[in-house]
């Protein structure tokens, strides 16, 4: 049994509800996929392709779905990174494991911006 628990976000998570999540994941980084037609994302599988199926499950096209890591401990742009294996889309001319087109990274950014709340941030 994994010790991953896969959650669906649809409303918001907080940044420091992911830095918890990276001490019982890889000690600095925590996977996400983002359907970015849905402005919704998974996170908390061991691998990206477990939120992709539990994202299909709910209903999301493979097509929307772009996997990504957070590093909740930093800060600006730096938090957010576009890799994973499940970016590698040759018919749609991703032939990266990253996110190559800038119109998707800045749809991404826009839905974790929306998805995530810092805290520290708040009055």
């Amino acid at each position: 049994m994994s010790m991953f628990e896969i959650s669906i976000i649809t409303d918001y998570i907080s940044r420091d509800t992911l830095l918890e999540m990276t001490k019982d994941y890889y000690g600095d980084l925590v996977k996400a996929v983002v359907d970015i037609k849905r402005a919704i994302m998974a996170v908390g599988g061991e691998l990206h392709a477990d939120e992709e199926k539990k994202l299909i499950d709910d209903g999301s096209r493979q097509e929307d779905l772009w996997g990504i890591n957070f590093y909740p401990h930093e800060q600006g742009d730096d938090w957010i990174e576009f890799d994973s294996m499940i970016n590698i889309r040759p018919a749609r001319g991703n032939r990266s494991r990253g996110v190559e087109d800038e119109n998707i990274q800045k749809e991404i950014r826009r839905i974790v911006l929306q998805l995530t709340i810092d805290t520290s941030q708040l009055p």
